[in-house]
């Protein structure tokens, strides 16, 4: 098996390795998995040449901003999974440890604690929300070495040193590079046959202190999630969150959905979406294991890549229509907002957005809107606009909205706001509190995208919108089939109007 690439691997504060301590600390904060994981792979590459026991640290906090039933539920259900797979190993040498913190600032000090028992700490390098300034934090606090690594995307982060602000220059640039990255996937299974020294608790002073979280309560999560001072307004989605799930996801997607993902996947009435993104977001799935069991049903092997149609969008993979259009959105798309977060701090601002966006919208800032809502009406879905409301809706009740709608879901906040960097506030309020795949670098391409981010001027100048592409729900309801949509989604007045 190849080892992790050193392009996924960053020394993060400089510190040597402790060969006295007692274990291996993976600390699983981003990609909340067994599987397809360098992460884990790394920890288990120093754990064995250490001969030393690995402990899977897997914290959820409770502090963070948009913290709910709906996004803990989630993760609690991938805590479920993990706990499952990972507690009969205890005997070959690898102790799970899921900590959920009742109050907030009650885990202060359990990393560092654990650290100074550790030879080594080994954790994720995911480019977004408090990720970044929690790993940076601990660095500095940590007298152990921290390595974080990168098990974003096919393409490593540190592949690119350059920001990219358009889908084609990075689909340029990744087509070019990425089948010197196609050999290094990581391991399927990092743990299979794995044999360490076994450890046979954690210091008693720690699990005191910082009990785990029990297979009981992750499998009943109701009764804990009502303990936690998160918001219990916004409630769990009806589908769950986890490495199990998302695998079924995935296989469902590929056999039954996948041949009418080119043609059809803007119909919201025709069920073709692949439903990844939350499994993404959480670090579920891999899309390393979506591009391998992708490939495998098509018999492909890298030899089919074509050099003749680097920078386009369909013919590069040599995979068929329906196959290329999903594997632009997984990997062109989704990688190019990794692309951005890693190079840009200010990714979520909206000084972020390219200068003839930016103008343009100022341009226009003071022009009279038509309406002007308040966040607490766009929350409640109560515009005057049957289809936006049904989109508000879809994302309140299931945690997404579909793909097409999505983008008239912003334009219409754009252009029913009292100014662009309302908009953008209200938009990122409105994904980031109700959506599952929130708070992610996709997400963020998206929001970003209606002001005006990876896109380009569209001519002619119109109100508010400036050169901004502009749409509408008139034009949207000509083009897709929504009847079945409105009649799930939609107010019962609004579907008979």
């Amino acid at each position: 098996m190849n080892p992790t690439p050193a392009i996924r691997i960053q020394d993060c504060n400089g510190a040597p390795i402790c060969g006295n301590g007692q274990f291996v600390l993976y600390w699983m904060i981003a990609f909340r998995r067994t599987t397809w994981n360098f992460s884990l792979q790394r920890a288990v590459e120093w754990a064995k040449r250490l001969q030393k026991p690995l402990v899977i640290f897997e914290p959820l906090r409770i502090g963070y901003r948009w913290a709910s039933e709906r996004l803990h539920r989630f993760v609690l259900d991938g805590m479920a999974d993990n706990l499952e797979r990972l507690g009969p190993l205890k005997r070959h040498g690898i102790f799970y440890y899921p900590y959920v913190e009742p109050v907030e600032g009650h885990g202060k000090g359990l990393l560092v604690t654990l650290a100074r028992h550790a030879c080594v700490v080994v954790t994720d390098d995911y480019p977004s929300f408090f990720l970044p300034r929690m790993v940076r934090a601990a660095a500095q606090r940590l007298s152990v070495r921290l390595e974080q690594v990168d098990s974003n995307g096919l393409l490593p982060l540190r592949a690119a040193d350059q920001l990219f602000v358009t889908a084609q220059s990075f689909r340029n640039f990744l087509h070019k590079q990425i089948g010197l990255h196609l050999e290094n996937f990581p391991q399927a299974d990092p743990l299979a046959n794995v044999a360490l020294p076994r450890l046979p608790s954690l210091p008693p002073a720690i699990v005191r202190r910082w009990p785990p979280v029990s297979a009981v309560q992750l499998h009943s999560a109701f009764p804990l999630l009502a303990q936690l001072a998160i918001d219990h307004s916004v409630k769990p989605v009806d589908y769950r969150g986890g490495p199990k799930t998302a695998r079924l996801q995935l296989l469902d997607f590929l056999d039954r959905k996948l041949s009418h993902y080119g043609e059809k996947a803007n119909q919201p009435d025709d069920d073709c979406r692949s439903g990844l993104s939350p499994y993404l977001h959480f670090g579920h799935l891999s899309s390393h294991e979506i591009f391998t069991e992708l490939a495998q049903r098509r018999n492909w092997t890298p030899a089919r890549l074509s050099g003749a149609a680097q920078g386009k969008r369909e013919g590069f993979w040599g995979m068929g229509p329906s196959a290329e259009a999903f594997l632009d959105q997984l990997v062109v798309w989704r990688e190019l907002g990794y692309n951005m977060c890693s190079q840009t701090e200010d990714h979520d601002r909206f000084e972020s957005l390219p200068q003839w966006a930016q103008a343009t919208l100022m341009k226009h800032a003071s022009d009279p809107r038509p309406y002007v809502y308040s966040l607490e009406q766009w929350e409640a879905a109560c515009t005057h606009d049957p289809l936006w409301n049904a989109a508000q809706t879809q994302l309140v009740r299931e945690g997404r909205i579909h793909n097409y709608l999505r983008m008239l879901w912003g334009k219409k906040i754009l252009e029913w706001s009292a100014s662009p960097q309302q908009a953008l506030d209200i938009m990122i309020e409105l994904n980031n509190k109700y959506g599952v795949d929130g708070r992610d670098p996709n997400s963020f391409s998206g929001i970003f995208w209606i002001l005006g981010r990876y896109d380009h001027p569209w001519p002619p100048e119109r109100p508010i919108f400036g050169v901004v592409r502009y749409m509408s729900s008139h034009n949207t309801m000509r083009k897709l089939r929504l009847r079945e949509y409105l009649a799930k989604y939609g107010c019962k007045e609004e579907t008979r109007g």
